[in-house]
């Protein structure tokens, strides 16, 4: 079973992955926690989990923004609003 599918079917590891994109991102290495936000973020599109999906959107952007990739980081500020404009048809 690989991280990512541990994490689509574990909510713990979901946690571990989110406390692991946190401890990289407060150690600066922000391609570490991109790879644990984006985990995070398709278990939360998996869950249809509209507000995880949107948090998890804006961690990307703020590490995608820290890394200098503004166009990343504009995709994934762009995933979040979208997700904050259509509750009631995602939720």
């Amino acid at each position: 079973m690989t991280a990512v599918s541990r994490v689509l079917n574990d909510i713990v590891s979901l946690r571990m992955s989110h406390c692991r994109a946190e401890q990289a991102v407060g150690a600066a290495q922000y391609h570490l926690a991109v790879q644990h936000y984006r985990a995070c973020l398709e278990a939360a599109e998996c869950r249809e989990d509209c507000q995880a999906v949107q948090f998890f959107a804006l961690k990307l952007s703020g590490c995608y923004e820290q890394m200098g990739l503004r166009d990343k980081a504009t995709q994934f500020r762009a995933l979040a609003s979208v997700e904050d404009e259509l509750p009631g048809l995602l939720g």
